[in-house]
């Protein structure tokens, strides 16, 4: 099996995507995280472009690897000046790092109108700042920035700078498409040129995602004889990001037949993909190919009684190759194998009647306004009131909730609940900073002292949505609640044209559930 090299740029182009922001430590994180799923290159930062990174460079030093080599990224030198004299250049060496990754000017364009140089001045600052650096001991990797763009404008110049960059002591020469609107047939042309030009020479690919074809140009190129691909995970980066390695390894692995990672690694992809997102604090992308959640979620009944009867119908691969899973989604669209199959998620078994009656309720409740698919607790408690031996840990009897604005204390909010508890009523009254914290505490104040694992459950997450925003104040609601307790998330649904009863629905599934189903009460 042919071996093409990973080089992650997540803790450096990914860092230059709008709101992503890591910390030293966040670096650190992930650093681990790459070398754990066995990237090749970890490409830490621009230790002459801020202290942040000059930090990072410091401490992972300290960091054991497995599998990764560290990488330092910078520039040439400055026009006129001197490699052993240029504070970049010098960033590069102070970093300690094995390898060095240098990005030089390719187009005419560039060197012209940004350096405003002559095409002689950078084919010198090329060579000599790779050939200092290597002089000092580095692996020396060479980024040529808009290549395709470059090659378009001028090819003889464009090869004359990979010449320089090879004569300067290059090992790997990397085509960049940095302004990413290259296009795969273009890739392919341009990469095979480069390859009868330097048979023999290691050749990267950087992709960029302005045409939504980061990914697809980076098969191309490899299918054209690059064998070191650059990217990042979950595609951060500028603009509209960079070649994502959340689909590039598993596309090169499973479709190519390409060894990218050691083997069996590839299984943790999702987990390395959904805790990089989690560390970055950037919600995960649903609808990824390969790690998102919604990668092997099936809606439709049609597709679901498909995949009953044979997973791979509307399968590509065996999620489990990559450490994701296969969800059956419950909707307004669902058929009776959608309830059977989420229902077996659970360890339950349904009745065909059962479950065709569990699908008649849904729909029902979905023309009202409710949605499941986000809310698979409330699937699951559908799923156990309509058992006959199914007893509920309490019973709403009544509740009350006032907001008020009081001299001298500003909005106040007051809950009062009555519930019923095994044969026992319980009233409680608390309250909080809205109806809804009011509420919560009050079911809580009533029910904790029964169910104390109850004390461990959190609010995740509280979402609104007006579904019929032209009825103005009497619209519909749709609130979905995440809980977790350290250990678990789960999430549910309420609809009601009262904001407050929503509201209700959705804790008090996210309650009943925790306490059967997470706590086994």
């Amino acid at each position: 099996m042919d071996t093409v090299v990973v080089y992650d740029t997540t803790l450096r182009d990914g860092t230059q995507g709008e709101n992503v922001a890591l910390s030293v430590d966040d670096k650190l994180r992930i650093t681990q995280l790459l070398d754990e799923l066995g990237v090749a290159y970890i490409e830490g930062g621009w230790p002459g472009s801020n202290p942040k990174d000059a930090e990072y460079f410091r401490r992972v030093r300290d960091v054991s690897l497995q599998h990764a080599r560290v990488a330092a990224f910078g520039m040439t030198c400055r026009v006129g000046s001197e490699p052993a004299q240029d504070s970049n250049i010098l960033a590069l060496l102070e970093a300690e790092t094995p390898t060095v990754t240098v990005v030089g000017k390719t187009s005419l364009l560039h060197v012209r109108e940004v350096l405003r140089t002559t095409p002689e001045e950078n084919l010198r600052i090329i060579r000599e700042s790779l050939a200092f650096l290597k002089q000092h001991g580095r692996e020396v990797i060479y980024d040529a920035e808009h290549f395709f763009d470059g090659y378009k404008l001028d090819a003889d110049y464009a090869l004359q700078t990979l010449q320089a960059a090879l004569d300067g002591g290059a090992e790997v020469l990397v085509l960049c498409d940095t302004n990413g609107g290259s296009t795969p047939w273009e890739i392919e042309e341009m990469t095979g040129v480069v390859v009868e030009r330097f048979p023999g020479v290691t050749l990267g690919i950087h992709c960029h995602n302005d045409g939504e074809l980061a990914v697809a140009n980076t098969l191309a190129a490899v299918r054209r004889g690059v064998s070191h691909v650059q990217g990042t995970i979950n595609g951060y980066g500028e603009r509209c990001g960079n070649a994502n390695l959340c689909s590039v390894i598993p596309d090169l692995e499973l479709k190519l037949g390409k060894r990218c990672l050691p083997p069996g690694n590839l299984v943790h992809l999702t987990h390395v993909a959904r805790t990089v997102a989690e560390i970055a604090n950037m919600a995960p992308n649903h609808q990824a190919p390969y790690v998102g959640k919604s990668a092997f979620a099936h809606k439709g009944g049609m597709h679901v009684a498909a995949i009953r009867r044979n997973i791979d119908s509307y399968q590509h691969i065996d999620p489990a190759l990559v450490g994701n899973k296969t969800r059956v989604l419950v909707s307004d669209l669902s058929g009776r194998g959608n309830m059977l199959s989420k229902a077996e998620e659970y360890g339950l078994k349904l009745t065909p009647e059962e479950a065709q009656k569990l699908v008649a309720r849904i729909k029902e409740l979905e023309h009202r306004g409710f949605v499941f698919e986000g809310a698979d607790a409330s699937i699951m408690m559908l799923i156990r009131r309509q058992r006959p031996d199914y007893v509920p840990p309490f019973e709403l009897i009544d509740f009350m909730a006032v907001v008020e604005h009081r001299a001298g204390r500003g909005i106040f909010a007051e809950a009062t609940i009555k519930l019923r508890v095994g044969g026992e009523e319980i009233h409680t009254v608390a309250s909080g900073n809205g109806p809804v914290d009011a509420l919560d505490r009050a079911m809580r104040k009533a029910l904790t002292p029964v169910y104390p694992p109850l004390a461990e459950f959190k609010l995740a997450d509280y979402k609104v949505r007006i579904l019929d925003g032209q009825n103005g104040t009497a619209a519909m609601t749709r609130v979905l609640i995440d809980t977790q307790n350290g250990h678990q998330r789960w999430s549910t649904v309420g609809a009601s044209t009262n904001i407050i009863e929503a509201s209700w629905l959705a804790l008090a599934d996210s309650v009943e559930y925790g306490l059967t189903q997470v706590m086994g009460i």
